[in-house]
């Protein structure tokens, strides 16, 4: 089976393959690249460019190029081509670049029905993007998909490089829309989530506009003839697309050569012509002793954020054991100095933050059962029953080098047993078989280890068994229980006729996935065909009063297209909801009526 990890970026987007053995891999983009501009162009004639094609386009021809449509999932935004008169929701934006992404795997991997996905969201996602995320995710074709947070995506990739190391990591991830904080203490090859934080609209993309309102906008004042609101003069519309390209560029070549202290925002043309007829260009120098205080504040808010998810962890400093940067623009030296500095943790340097979170993503989707209806986790424990007296209770899913094997004897009987590796040829010899006898089998290679178990009478002769294989994963990183990033609850009258309160599904940090039930009373009648609707309506928050203070995440209903014949559910009759939350945080539920003995299938949005 391959697995498949999809970093879905604001600025750039990743894609990675892992088959459960090897290293992940990530698949480059036509021009070689790890990462693909999320950028789509459509011409006039209804020609496309994607990635680096369509991002190096928006300077001269912004208005047939979208860009940072993920900021807009699950809104109503539009992006048009003007040319081709072509609109698009960011949900179809986005779908097209999973599409694209797609098309870099072979062709084995693609057309595998067996391939499953899994696609990064923000922490600071709440469900109506998830749900959009998912939406994209349908219409880009791809089958079997399951959500993950980024910064839980990060953990795994961390965890695969530092899979020997013990202790407590904070990962610091700063995209180009978003940034997320997390706290993971690894122990034994097992890692847990211990807090995380983020923020959205706080990325490298805010960096750019912090350098255009104060660098680039006053020296074109200064050096051409403008009128006071030239940015929203119709005349200068593509000026700002094409200084922000530029500004980019500079910010990343002062990113990738640490040697260079400074850098050029250029542009020969920017298309438009000063209030003197005089074409107008940009060659403005960007020194770090420039860029370093427009970055302060907003660095030095990640820092806060960051102090606050290790005081929530009850972590000092000293307890962590390094600081891990993943994301585009944690590239900057200035910003990775800064951030340890303020923080007093030693920065790790291997982990390629361009590709960790695809990396992670892929790793994580091996650990899902994809068979099962919500796409929950693989059990890391299984039984090999061997009749009902004797059985053996072992760890089928490790992150180490060894698992455990506890023999569990219902009898009183002078028994032996061995383990042998179908794989390598090593055996534990023959050990006494009594109740609670624990064994560690060395586990030779990544992704199945395989044993055979040998049960022996007192006379030394084998006992015909009927199933004796033990299978072990070895995995590349174990990820524990997952807090949640957001509260969930759902509004309700507190009576009939009485106040709106919250039911609360889940609490933040408490750990995903979680499964549970809540029962409510209809608050009106509802009859078959009507056209009214019980609705559930989603909150994401902790503010109990006014709980409409809270982000609305969305409805759920059951309408009265949902009952069949003369089907009545009356005002007051109770209406059990049964949730589940994934570890990517996404919510489904279904509903079922007492009074009609029906159960709904997932409510509809």
């Amino acid at each position: 089976m391959n697995y498949v990890g999809i970093d879905l970026g604001t600025t750039n987007s990743v894609i990675c393959s892992y088959d459960g053995t090897s290293s992940p891999r990530v698949w480059k983009s036509p021009e070689q690249n790890d990462v693909t501009p999320s950028a789509i162009y459509i011409g006039r004639r209804g020609n496309r460019y994607y990635g680096q094609r369509a991002y190096n386009r928006a300077a001269v021809d912004d208005k047939n190029v979208a860009v940072l449509f993920k900021r807009y999932m699950g809104t109503s935004a539009k992006f048009t081509f003007m040319d081709s008169g072509v609109s698009m929701s960011a949900e179809e934006c986005s779908a097209e670049i999973l599409r694209v992404l797609y098309g870099y795997l072979p062709e084995g991997i693609r057309n595998d029905s067996q391939t499953a996905t899994v696609i990064t969201v923000p922490a600071a996602f709440n469900q109506v993007k998830k749900e959009a995320t998912l939406e994209a995710a349908q219409m880009a074709g791809i089958g079997s998909v399951a959500l993950m947070q980024e910064p839980v995506a990060a953990v795994m990739s961390v965890m695969k490089s530092c899979r020997n190391t013990d202790g407590v990591f904070v990962i610091y991830d700063l995209g180009g829309g978003t940034f997320d904080i997390s706290i993971a203490e690894s122990s034994g090859g097992k890692v847990n989530l211990l807090s995380q934080e983020g923020k959205e609209m706080c990325g490298g993309r805010d960096w750019d506009r912090k350098i255009f309102d104060s660098i680039v906008s006053p020296w074109l004042r200064e050096n051409f003839s403008l009128p006071d609101n030239f940015l929203a003069d119709e005349n200068y519309r593509g000026l700002r697309h094409v200084a922000l390209f530029a500004i980019e560029q500079a910010k990343i070549e002062l990113s990738q050569k640490s040697s260079s202290q400074d850098a050029v925002i250029q542009a020969d043309e920017l298309f438009c012509k000063d209030l003197r007829g005089r074409d107008m260009y940009l060659d403005i120098p960007l020194s770090r002793d420039a860029l370093n205080p427009l970055i302060d504040g907003l660095l030095d808010e990640t820092v806060e954020i960051s102090r606050a998810a290790m005081k929530k962890a009850g972590l000092t400093a000293s307890d962590v054991e390094r600081l891990v940067f993943v994301g585009g623009p944690t590239n900057y030296g200035y910003l990775r100095e800064k951030v340890s500095s303020e923080l007093a943790v030693r920065a790790d340097m291997e982990i390629n933050p361009m590709t960790a979170v695809a990396e992670g993503a892929s790793i994580f989707a091996e650990s899902i059962d994809w068979s099962s209806e919500n796409h929950s986790r693989k059990s890391k424990n299984a039984d090999l029953n061997i009749g009902s007296a004797l059985s053996f209770k072992y760890e089928s899913r490790v992150a180490g080098n060894k698992a455990r094997v506890l023999c569990s004897l219902k009898i009183n009987a002078e028994l032996m047993f061995e383990a042998e590796s179908n794989d390598t040829g090593w055996t534990s010899g023959r050990l006494e078989l009594k109740d609670g006898t624990l064994l560690e089998l060395p586990l030779a290679k990544d992704g199945d280890n395989s044993f055979k178990v040998v049960v022996y009478d007192k006379r030394g002769r084998q006992i015909p068994i009927p199933e004796s294989v033990i299978t072990i994963t070895k995995t590349l990183a174990s990820v524990g229980a997952i807090p949640a990033s957001h509260s969930i609850a759902i509004s309700a009258l507190d009576k009939l006729g009485g106040t709106e309160k919250l039911v609360y599904l889940v609490r933040k940090d408490e750990p995903l996935p979680k499964k549970g039930r809540v029962t409510f009373k209809a608050a009106q009648t509802l009859r078959a065909n009507s056209g009214v609707s019980l609705n559930f309506n989603l909150w994401e928050g902790e503010i109990e009063t006014p709980y409409d203070d809270n982000r609305f995440a969305g409805v759920y209903k059951i309408s009265g297209a949902d009952l069949y014949g003369n089907d009545v559910i009356p005002a007051g009759s109770e209406i059990a909801c049964d949730y589940e939350i994934s570890d990517g945080g996404a919510l489904s539920m279904s509903a079922s009526s007492a009074s009609l003995g029906t159960e709904f299938a997932r409510l509809p949005r």
